[in-house]
C-alpha cells in the first residue's frame, strides 16, 4: 500500500516538473488570494484613518496624539497608511 503512495507522489511530482515557466505563472496569478490579504489591505486604510481623524481631534490639547513629537508629520504618516492600503488594491481578486 505504501509503496503505491509512493508511485502516485512519484507521477504527482513529475506532472508540476512538466509546467513551462508561463503556465506557472499564469496559474500563479489566477490564485485567488491568501486569507490574510484583505483583512490586511482594508486595516491599513482604517489604520491611517484613524491616524488622521485621532490627530485632528486631539491637536488642540497640550499633548497631540498619537505621536506628540511628530507634530505636523502625524497627517503624513495617516495618509501613508492609507497609500499602502490603496497599493494593495490592484492585487485584490
Amino acid at each position: 500500500m505504501a509503496a503505491a503512495a509512493k508511485d502516485v507522489n512519484k507521477r504527482a511530482s513529475k506532472q508540476v516538473n512538466k509546467l513551462s515557466k508561463e503556465e506557472a505563472d499564469a496559474i500563479r496569478r489566477e490564485a485567488p488570494n491568501p486569507v490574510w490579504f484583505k483583512p490586511l489591505m482594508f486595516g491599513f486604510m482604517l489604520l491611517g484613518l484613524i491616524w488622521i481623524v485621532v490627530y485632528y481631534i486631539t491637536s488642540g490639547s497640550a499633548t497631540p496624539w498619537p505621536v506628540p513629537a511628530f507634530g505636523q508629520a502625524n497627517i503624513f504618516i495617516g495618509f501613508g497608511f492609507v497609500l499602502i492600503g490603496f497599493m494593495m488594491t490592484p492585487w485584490w481578486k
